[in-house]
Protein backbone atom coordinates (compact mmCIF):
# COMPACT_ATOMS: atom_id res chain seq x y z
CA UNK A 1 0.00 0.00 0.00
CA UNK A 2 1.49 3.44 -0.29
CA UNK A 3 2.23 6.09 1.79
CA UNK A 4 0.60 9.63 2.44
CA UNK A 5 2.55 12.60 3.80
CA UNK A 6 -0.20 14.40 5.98
CA UNK A 7 -0.38 18.17 8.25
CA UNK A 8 -3.45 18.47 10.01
CA UNK A 9 -5.47 19.98 13.10
CA UNK A 10 -5.55 18.16 16.34
CA UNK A 11 -9.05 18.22 18.28
CA UNK A 12 -7.35 20.81 20.82
CA UNK A 13 -6.62 22.64 17.95
CA UNK A 14 -2.66 21.90 17.87
CA UNK A 15 -0.90 21.20 14.50
CA UNK A 16 0.41 17.73 13.34
CA UNK A 17 2.29 15.91 10.71
CA UNK A 18 3.02 12.11 10.50
CA UNK A 19 2.88 9.32 7.04
CA UNK A 20 -0.07 7.04 7.31
CA UNK A 21 -0.59 3.45 4.83
CA UNK A 22 -3.84 3.57 3.16
CA UNK A 23 -4.99 2.30 -0.26
CA UNK A 24 -5.82 6.02 -1.58
CA UNK A 25 -5.42 9.78 -0.58
CA UNK A 26 -9.52 9.60 0.53
CA UNK A 27 -8.68 6.33 2.46
CA UNK A 28 -5.80 8.23 4.63
CA UNK A 29 -8.05 11.21 5.09
CA UNK A 30 -10.94 8.99 6.44
CA UNK A 31 -8.23 6.90 8.84
CA UNK A 32 -6.80 10.50 10.07
CA UNK A 33 -10.57 11.62 10.60
CA UNK A 34 -10.90 8.43 12.56
CA UNK A 35 -7.85 9.39 14.87
CA UNK A 36 -9.34 12.63 15.42
CA UNK A 37 -7.40 14.74 13.09
CA UNK A 38 -8.75 17.05 10.47
CA UNK A 39 -6.24 16.81 7.67
CA UNK A 40 -5.39 20.19 5.78
CA UNK A 41 -2.98 18.22 3.27
CA UNK A 42 -2.06 14.75 2.36
CA UNK A 43 0.45 14.11 -0.57
CA UNK A 44 1.82 10.55 -1.42
CA UNK A 45 5.62 9.73 -0.64
CA UNK A 46 7.71 7.45 -1.48
CA UNK A 47 8.09 5.37 1.74
CA UNK A 48 7.56 5.83 5.62
CA UNK A 49 10.34 8.10 5.96
CA UNK A 50 7.99 10.75 4.51
CA UNK A 51 9.92 11.71 1.28
CA UNK A 52 7.52 13.06 -1.45
CA UNK A 53 6.96 10.97 -4.56
CA UNK A 54 7.92 12.69 -7.15
CA UNK A 55 4.63 13.52 -9.42
CA UNK A 56 2.49 13.68 -6.64
CA UNK A 57 -0.49 15.56 -6.82
CA UNK A 58 -2.69 14.95 -4.01
CA UNK A 59 -0.87 17.77 -1.56
CA UNK A 60 -0.52 19.74 -4.89
CA UNK A 61 -4.36 19.92 -5.53
CA UNK A 62 -5.46 21.64 -2.19
CA UNK A 63 -2.97 24.68 -2.54
CA UNK A 64 -3.78 24.76 -5.97
CA UNK A 65 -7.12 24.32 -6.57
CA UNK A 66 -9.32 28.14 -7.40
CA UNK A 67 -12.12 28.51 -5.46
CA UNK A 68 -14.37 30.01 -7.74
CA UNK A 69 -17.45 32.38 -7.09
CA UNK A 70 -20.11 29.21 -7.98
CA UNK A 71 -18.22 27.46 -4.82
CA UNK A 72 -18.60 30.31 -2.50
CA UNK A 73 -22.07 30.81 -3.66
CA UNK A 74 -23.02 27.71 -3.51
CA UNK A 75 -20.73 27.09 0.34
CA UNK A 76 -22.83 30.48 1.47
CA UNK A 77 -26.19 29.07 0.61
CA UNK A 78 -25.75 25.76 1.87
CA UNK A 79 -24.54 27.25 5.88
CA UNK A 80 -27.62 29.47 5.43
CA UNK A 81 -30.12 27.36 5.09
CA UNK A 82 -28.68 24.55 8.00
CA UNK A 83 -28.48 27.50 10.28
CA UNK A 84 -32.12 28.10 9.73
CA UNK A 85 -33.05 24.90 10.33
CA UNK A 86 -31.55 24.98 13.88
CA UNK A 87 -28.23 23.36 12.58
CA UNK A 88 -25.19 24.24 15.22
CA UNK A 89 -22.37 26.06 13.73
CA UNK A 90 -19.95 23.16 14.48
CA UNK A 91 -22.00 20.33 12.89
CA UNK A 92 -22.83 22.72 10.03
CA UNK A 93 -19.37 23.24 9.36
CA UNK A 94 -18.25 19.44 9.94
CA UNK A 95 -21.83 18.76 7.22
CA UNK A 96 -20.51 21.12 4.49
CA UNK A 97 -16.62 19.99 5.06
CA UNK A 98 -18.09 16.26 4.11
CA UNK A 99 -20.32 17.58 0.79
CA UNK A 100 -17.38 20.43 -0.84
CA UNK A 101 -15.73 18.93 -3.56
CA UNK A 102 -13.09 21.51 -3.79
CA UNK A 103 -10.11 20.63 -2.04
CA UNK A 104 -8.97 24.17 -1.02
CA UNK A 105 -12.36 25.17 0.13
CA UNK A 106 -12.68 21.86 1.84
CA UNK A 107 -9.33 22.74 3.74
CA UNK A 108 -10.41 26.16 4.50
CA UNK A 109 -13.44 24.33 6.17
CA UNK A 110 -11.59 22.19 8.17
CA UNK A 111 -9.41 25.09 9.04
CA UNK A 112 -12.20 27.31 10.19
CA UNK A 113 -13.68 24.54 12.19
CA UNK A 114 -10.54 23.18 14.07
CA UNK A 115 -10.24 27.57 14.65
CA UNK A 116 -13.64 27.22 16.23
CA UNK A 117 -13.32 24.60 18.75
CA UNK A 118 -10.38 26.50 20.10
CA UNK A 119 -12.59 29.47 20.69
CA UNK A 120 -11.56 32.06 18.18
CA UNK A 121 -15.09 33.76 16.76
CA UNK A 122 -16.57 32.52 13.13
CA UNK A 123 -15.56 35.80 12.02
CA UNK A 124 -11.74 35.56 13.12
CA UNK A 125 -11.50 31.94 11.90
CA UNK A 126 -12.82 33.25 8.14
CA UNK A 127 -10.47 36.03 7.97
CA UNK A 128 -7.07 33.61 8.45
CA UNK A 129 -8.75 32.51 4.56
CA UNK A 130 -9.02 35.51 2.93
CA UNK A 131 -7.32 34.09 -0.46
CA UNK A 132 -11.01 32.46 -0.28
CA UNK A 133 -13.31 34.70 1.24
CA UNK A 134 -13.29 38.34 0.39
CA UNK A 135 -12.22 41.35 3.39
CA UNK A 136 -16.14 42.14 2.63
CA UNK A 137 -17.17 38.54 2.90
CA UNK A 138 -15.55 38.83 6.82
CA UNK A 139 -16.11 41.89 7.62
CA UNK A 140 -20.34 40.78 6.83
CA UNK A 141 -19.34 37.45 9.14
CA UNK A 142 -18.40 39.85 11.35
CA UNK A 143 -21.37 42.12 11.37
CA UNK A 144 -24.02 38.96 11.64
CA UNK A 145 -22.18 38.30 14.63
CA UNK A 146 -22.28 40.72 16.37
CA UNK A 147 -25.85 42.15 15.51
CA UNK A 148 -27.09 38.83 16.11
CA UNK A 149 -28.30 38.52 12.89
CA UNK A 150 -26.14 35.92 10.86
CA UNK A 151 -28.67 34.35 8.53
CA UNK A 152 -29.99 37.58 7.00
CA UNK A 153 -26.28 38.37 6.55
CA UNK A 154 -25.24 35.14 4.65
CA UNK A 155 -28.48 36.15 2.40
CA UNK A 156 -26.86 39.45 1.78
CA UNK A 157 -23.71 37.76 1.10
CA UNK A 158 -24.95 35.47 -1.49
CA UNK A 159 -26.81 38.20 -3.26
CA UNK A 160 -23.72 40.49 -3.35
CA UNK A 161 -21.08 37.33 -4.98
CA UNK A 162 -23.49 36.39 -6.96
CA UNK A 163 -24.52 39.78 -8.29
CA UNK A 164 -20.67 40.61 -8.68
CA UNK A 165 -19.99 37.12 -10.70
CA UNK A 166 -22.84 38.74 -13.00
CA UNK A 167 -21.29 41.63 -14.08
CA UNK A 168 -17.97 40.56 -13.88
CA UNK A 169 -19.37 37.51 -16.82
CA UNK A 170 -21.16 40.29 -18.41
CA UNK A 171 -18.37 42.78 -18.87
CA UNK A 172 -16.15 39.84 -19.87
CA UNK A 173 -18.03 38.68 -22.33
CA UNK A 174 -18.44 42.13 -23.86
CA UNK A 175 -14.90 41.96 -24.11
CA UNK A 176 -13.94 38.95 -26.00
CA UNK A 177 -15.26 40.12 -29.27
CA UNK A 178 -13.06 43.06 -29.29
CA UNK A 179 -9.65 40.60 -28.03
CA UNK A 180 -10.69 38.95 -31.20
CA UNK A 181 -10.64 41.89 -33.66
CA UNK A 182 -7.41 42.92 -31.67
CA UNK A 183 -5.27 40.01 -31.52
CA UNK A 184 -6.55 39.56 -35.60
CA UNK A 185 -5.66 43.08 -36.25
CA UNK A 186 -2.04 42.44 -34.70
CA UNK A 187 -1.35 38.94 -36.58
CA UNK A 188 -2.59 41.00 -40.42
CA UNK A 189 0.10 43.40 -39.07
CA UNK A 190 3.14 40.54 -38.76
CA UNK A 191 1.58 38.51 -41.47
CA UNK A 192 1.78 41.55 -43.89
CA UNK A 193 4.79 43.23 -42.32
CA UNK A 194 7.31 39.49 -42.59
CA UNK A 195 5.63 37.64 -45.54
CA UNK A 196 3.79 39.83 -47.83
CA UNK A 197 5.92 42.95 -48.20
CA UNK A 198 9.16 41.07 -48.49
CA UNK A 199 7.70 39.40 -51.89
CA UNK A 200 7.40 42.86 -53.36
CA UNK A 201 10.78 44.54 -52.22
CA UNK A 202 13.02 43.13 -54.78
CA UNK A 203 10.74 44.40 -57.65
CA UNK A 204 10.88 47.85 -56.39
CA UNK A 205 14.18 48.15 -55.77
CA UNK A 206 15.25 47.08 -59.49
CA UNK A 207 12.75 49.06 -60.93
CA UNK A 208 14.10 51.83 -59.86
CA UNK A 209 10.92 54.02 -59.29
CA UNK A 210 10.59 56.58 -56.16
CA UNK A 211 8.54 54.64 -52.85
CA UNK A 212 5.75 56.33 -51.50
CA UNK A 213 5.81 57.22 -48.40
CA UNK A 214 3.66 54.82 -46.91
CA UNK A 215 6.21 52.12 -48.62
CA UNK A 216 9.16 53.35 -47.19
CA UNK A 217 7.20 53.20 -43.86
CA UNK A 218 6.89 49.64 -44.27
CA UNK A 219 10.13 48.98 -45.26
CA UNK A 220 11.03 50.76 -42.35
CA UNK A 221 9.31 47.93 -39.89
CA UNK A 222 10.41 45.24 -42.00
CA UNK A 223 14.13 46.17 -41.60
CA UNK A 224 13.59 46.96 -37.89
CA UNK A 225 11.96 43.51 -36.97
CA UNK A 226 14.68 41.64 -39.35
CA UNK A 227 17.46 42.65 -37.86
CA UNK A 228 16.95 44.79 -34.29
CA UNK A 229 14.18 42.32 -33.54
CA UNK A 230 16.55 41.28 -30.01
CA UNK A 231 16.47 44.96 -29.58
CA UNK A 232 13.17 45.07 -29.88
CA UNK A 233 12.57 42.29 -27.54
CA UNK A 234 14.76 43.24 -24.39
CA UNK A 235 13.16 46.96 -24.79
CA UNK A 236 9.64 45.61 -24.70
CA UNK A 237 10.46 43.21 -21.35
CA UNK A 238 11.84 45.83 -20.05
CA UNK A 239 9.56 47.97 -20.84
CA UNK A 240 6.57 45.75 -19.88
CA UNK A 241 8.57 44.46 -16.37
CA UNK A 242 8.75 48.84 -15.43
CA UNK A 243 5.36 49.13 -16.16
CA UNK A 244 4.76 45.85 -14.52
CA UNK A 245 6.26 46.88 -11.35
CA UNK A 246 5.04 50.49 -11.47
CA UNK A 247 1.38 49.22 -11.35
CA UNK A 248 2.08 46.88 -7.82
CA UNK A 249 3.04 50.37 -6.29
CA UNK A 250 -0.36 52.22 -4.49
CA UNK A 251 0.63 55.36 -6.82
CA UNK A 252 0.57 52.90 -10.07
CA UNK A 253 -2.35 51.27 -8.99
CA UNK A 254 -4.16 54.70 -8.62
CA UNK A 255 -2.94 55.88 -11.83
CA UNK A 256 -4.01 52.54 -13.69
CA UNK A 257 -7.44 52.72 -12.60
CA UNK A 258 -7.99 56.11 -13.03
CA UNK A 259 -6.58 55.81 -16.77
CA UNK A 260 -9.36 52.67 -17.08
CA UNK A 261 -12.44 55.22 -16.14
CA UNK A 262 -11.16 57.59 -18.75
CA UNK A 263 -11.03 55.74 -21.78
CA UNK A 264 -13.89 56.62 -24.32
CA UNK A 265 -16.69 53.83 -24.44
CA UNK A 266 -15.01 51.36 -21.75
CA UNK A 267 -14.25 53.71 -19.27
CA UNK A 268 -18.54 54.52 -18.24
CA UNK A 269 -18.68 51.10 -18.13
CA UNK A 270 -16.04 50.76 -15.00
CA UNK A 271 -17.52 53.42 -13.16
CA UNK A 272 -21.01 52.52 -13.61
CA UNK A 273 -20.23 48.89 -12.23
CA UNK A 274 -17.73 50.80 -9.40
CA UNK A 275 -21.28 53.02 -8.19
CA UNK A 276 -23.46 49.38 -8.64
CA UNK A 277 -20.92 48.05 -6.38
CA UNK A 278 -20.64 50.72 -4.03
CA UNK A 279 -24.45 51.51 -3.50
CA UNK A 280 -25.12 47.46 -3.27
CA UNK A 281 -22.24 46.64 -0.25
CA UNK A 282 -23.22 50.03 1.22
CA UNK A 283 -27.08 49.46 1.47
CA UNK A 284 -25.90 45.62 3.23
CA UNK A 285 -23.32 47.49 5.36
CA UNK A 286 -26.01 49.84 6.36
CA UNK A 287 -28.53 47.13 7.24
CA UNK A 288 -26.13 45.58 9.09
CA UNK A 289 -25.34 47.74 11.74
CA UNK A 290 -22.07 48.88 10.58
CA UNK A 291 -21.36 52.61 11.03
CA UNK A 292 -20.30 55.06 8.09
CA UNK A 293 -16.74 55.46 9.21
CA UNK A 294 -16.81 50.99 9.46
CA UNK A 295 -18.33 51.07 5.65
CA UNK A 296 -15.79 53.74 4.13
CA UNK A 297 -13.08 51.76 5.27
CA UNK A 298 -14.57 48.40 4.06
CA UNK A 299 -15.89 49.90 0.30
CA UNK A 300 -12.68 51.08 0.35
CA UNK A 301 -10.73 47.94 0.72
CA UNK A 302 -13.59 46.02 -1.44
CA UNK A 303 -14.36 48.33 -4.42
CA UNK A 304 -12.39 47.08 -6.60
CA UNK A 305 -10.95 50.05 -8.13
CA UNK A 306 -8.00 51.96 -6.01
CA UNK A 307 -9.04 55.39 -7.59
CA UNK A 308 -12.37 55.22 -5.99
CA UNK A 309 -10.63 53.92 -3.03
CA UNK A 310 -8.56 57.24 -2.41
CA UNK A 311 -11.55 59.04 -2.29
CA UNK A 312 -12.86 56.94 0.40
CA UNK A 313 -9.74 57.09 2.31
CA UNK A 314 -9.86 60.82 1.76
CA UNK A 315 -13.40 61.38 3.02
CA UNK A 316 -12.60 59.87 6.24
CA UNK A 317 -11.42 62.77 7.93
CA UNK A 318 -14.06 65.21 6.50
CA UNK A 319 -17.11 62.32 7.94
CA UNK A 320 -14.99 62.52 11.28
CA UNK A 321 -15.78 66.25 11.63
CA UNK A 322 -19.21 65.53 11.20
CA UNK A 323 -19.67 67.47 7.55
CA UNK A 324 -22.25 64.25 6.77
CA UNK A 325 -21.56 61.87 3.71
CA UNK A 326 -22.96 63.92 0.56
CA UNK A 327 -21.28 67.19 0.83
CA UNK A 328 -18.27 65.78 0.77
CA UNK A 329 -18.84 63.36 -2.30
CA UNK A 330 -19.19 66.01 -4.09
CA UNK A 331 -15.84 67.24 -4.31
CA UNK A 332 -15.19 63.26 -5.55
CA UNK A 333 -14.96 63.21 -9.37
CA UNK A 334 -15.01 59.50 -9.22
CA UNK A 335 -18.84 59.89 -8.07
CA UNK A 336 -21.79 60.57 -9.95
CA UNK A 337 -23.94 63.68 -9.26
CA UNK A 338 -26.66 61.27 -8.93
CA UNK A 339 -24.98 58.78 -6.45
CA UNK A 340 -24.39 61.82 -4.61
CA UNK A 341 -28.10 63.08 -4.88
CA UNK A 342 -29.55 60.33 -3.69
CA UNK A 343 -27.41 60.09 -1.05
CA UNK A 344 -28.10 63.59 -0.13
CA UNK A 345 -32.05 62.41 0.03
CA UNK A 346 -31.09 59.69 2.27
CA UNK A 347 -29.65 61.88 4.70
CA UNK A 348 -32.19 64.08 4.78
CA UNK A 349 -34.68 62.00 5.07
CA UNK A 350 -33.04 58.88 7.12
CA UNK A 351 -34.11 56.44 4.67
CA UNK A 352 -30.46 56.24 3.43
CA UNK A 353 -30.86 51.75 3.22
CA UNK A 354 -33.94 52.55 1.17
CA UNK A 355 -32.09 54.87 -1.49
CA UNK A 356 -29.02 53.01 -2.02
CA UNK A 357 -30.61 50.03 -2.77
CA UNK A 358 -32.72 51.88 -5.21
CA UNK A 359 -29.29 53.69 -6.97
CA UNK A 360 -28.23 50.32 -7.00
CA UNK A 361 -31.10 48.83 -8.90
CA UNK A 362 -30.28 52.09 -11.76
CA UNK A 363 -26.52 51.58 -11.95
CA UNK A 364 -27.46 47.53 -12.35
CA UNK A 365 -29.63 48.59 -15.00
CA UNK A 366 -27.05 51.33 -16.32
CA UNK A 367 -24.50 48.36 -16.42
CA UNK A 368 -26.65 46.02 -18.47
CA UNK A 369 -27.13 48.71 -20.72
CA UNK A 370 -23.90 50.44 -20.66
CA UNK A 371 -22.27 46.49 -21.76
CA UNK A 372 -24.79 46.23 -24.67
CA UNK A 373 -23.56 49.42 -25.69
CA UNK A 374 -20.16 48.97 -25.50
CA UNK A 375 -20.34 45.90 -27.67
CA UNK A 376 -22.34 47.74 -30.07
CA UNK A 377 -19.86 50.94 -30.67
CA UNK A 378 -16.48 48.89 -30.29
CA UNK A 379 -17.49 46.20 -33.02
CA UNK A 380 -17.20 49.37 -35.65
CA UNK A 381 -14.52 51.02 -33.99
CA UNK A 382 -11.78 47.74 -33.97
CA UNK A 383 -13.28 47.02 -37.25
CA UNK A 384 -12.23 50.43 -38.79
CA UNK A 385 -8.69 49.58 -37.58
CA UNK A 386 -8.70 46.62 -38.75
CA UNK A 387 -9.76 47.87 -42.08
CA UNK A 388 -7.09 50.86 -42.08
CA UNK A 389 -4.36 48.69 -41.00
CA UNK A 390 -4.95 46.35 -44.24
CA UNK A 391 -5.77 49.55 -46.45
CA UNK A 392 -2.49 51.08 -45.21
CA UNK A 393 -0.28 48.28 -46.50
CA UNK A 394 -2.57 47.64 -49.32
CA UNK A 395 -1.53 51.58 -50.28
CA UNK A 396 2.38 50.67 -49.46
CA UNK A 397 2.15 47.30 -52.04
CA UNK A 398 -0.23 49.23 -54.82
CA UNK A 399 0.87 52.57 -54.88
CA UNK A 400 4.72 51.71 -56.11
CA UNK A 401 3.18 48.74 -58.40
CA UNK A 402 0.85 51.89 -60.13
CA UNK A 403 4.16 53.75 -60.28
CA UNK A 404 5.71 51.05 -62.12
CA UNK A 405 3.04 50.72 -64.97
CA UNK A 406 3.27 54.26 -65.18
CA UNK A 407 7.05 54.04 -66.09
CA UNK A 408 6.04 51.16 -68.06
CA UNK A 409 3.56 52.99 -70.16
CA UNK A 410 5.99 55.81 -70.57
CA UNK A 411 8.50 53.55 -71.87
CA UNK A 412 6.49 52.16 -74.93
Amino acid sequence: MPYYKYAAITSSGGSATGVVEAQSAEAAQDTLAARGLMPTSVSETSGPDGAAKAGGLAGLSIGMQKVKPQDIILFTKQFKTMLNAGIPVMQSLDVLEAQTENTRLKAAIVSIAADIKSGTTLSRAFAKHQKIFSELYCNMIRAGEISGTLTEVLERLIYIVDHEFKVKKDIKSAMTYPAVVVVALVIAFFVLILFVLPQFVTMFAKSGVELPLPTRICLAIYDGLVHYWHVGLVALGGMLFGISAYFRTEAGKIFRDGMFLRIPIIGPVFKKAAMARFSSIFAILQASGITVLEAMDILGDTIGNHYIARDFRNLREQLEQGRGLSGPLKSCRSFTPMMVSMIHIGEETGNMEEMLKEASHHYDYEVEYAVSKMSELLGPVLIAGLTGVVGFFALAIFLPLIGLMENAMKGH
